[in-house]
């Protein structure tokens, strides 16, 4: 495995009104958008903090609807060989929801999901001539953290790390709501994951977006149409965070440093 085997590169939302969902982050998260055009697809608009792409916004697929499926934000792996990832996940218990294809002057890109059902997308991207800038991990609109809730999470752990390269950075005990396990990608703290309560329906991965303080966020969150469902609360560590969801109701997160 390569060093950006298992890193986490890029992260979207499928909603069905870009145009308000485009509002809602820029106001919410302090994003600026910009359009990106590939050939034969349609237009599809960048989150950028800074002037850096940090996800991206798509109308949800016509083929999903009707699946029972909500609009939704989806991480994005990078994996150095997207084929046969796939066939990895497949062979150790998960699945793979859209077969390997390539994005034109993006790279190849697989939908998978664990053995729990919890759903990915992963990707090997296409050479670039030029490396392009990245946020630095913690500035105000990066993604500062994802979030496994799983059908169980020792179980998860295991599978990522064989599949990912990701290690136990360390782990907490939440009592009642079980063990919260710490994972990293190349030595770095990059997500937790944990087995899900018997409230959430299904398991999912969730995306904390960092902005400068929490209170204001949850202002502009609520006057914009948008519902706190959890939070908000300390984190160990001492940042803020809320769970919400979005107008159109995509489940999302805020960390701040501060209230």
């Amino acid at each position: 495995m390569s060093k950006t085997h298992g890193k986490f590169i890029w992260c979207e939302l499928m909603t069905p009104d870009t145009a308000a969902a485009a509002k809602f982050y820029s106001s919410v998260v302090g994003w600026t958008t910009s359009e990106m055009k590939v050939e034969g697809m349609p237009t599809y608009t960048v989150f950028e903090a800074n002037g850096i792409g940090v996800g991206g916004l798509m109308e949800f697929p016509a083929e999903l609807e009707g699946q029972g499926i909500p609009p939704n934000w989806t991480g994005y792996v990078g994996v150095d060989d997207v084929d046969q990832s796939a066939k990895d996940f497949a062979a150790n218990g998960g699945a793979v929801r859209r077969p390997p294809e390539d994005i034109p002057t993006i790279g190849r890109f697989a939908v998978v999901a664990d053995p729990h059902g919890a759903v990915l997308c992963i990707m090997t991207p296409a050479p670039m001539e030029q490396s392009w800038p990245e946020l630095a991990f913690d500035a105000p609109g990066n993604i500062g953290w994802r979030e496994l809730y799983s059908g169980n999470g020792k179980d998860a752990l295991a599978f990522y790390t064989k599949l990912f390269g990701w290690t136990k950075d360390s782990e907490m005990d939440m009592g009642a709501m079980g063990v919260y396990y710490i994972f990293a990608h190349d030595g770095r703290q990059t997500g937790g994951m944990m087995t899900k309560p018997d409230n959430m329906p299904m398991p999912f991965w969730c995306y904390y977006f960092i902005v400068p303080t929490l209170d204001a966020a949850i202002e502009r969150v609520t006057s914009g149409g948008g519902k706190v469902v959890n939070g908000p609360m300390e984190v160990p560590g001492g940042s803020w965070i809320i769970q919400a969801t979005d107008p159109q109701g995509a489940f999302f997160c805020l960390v701040a440093p501060k209230r």
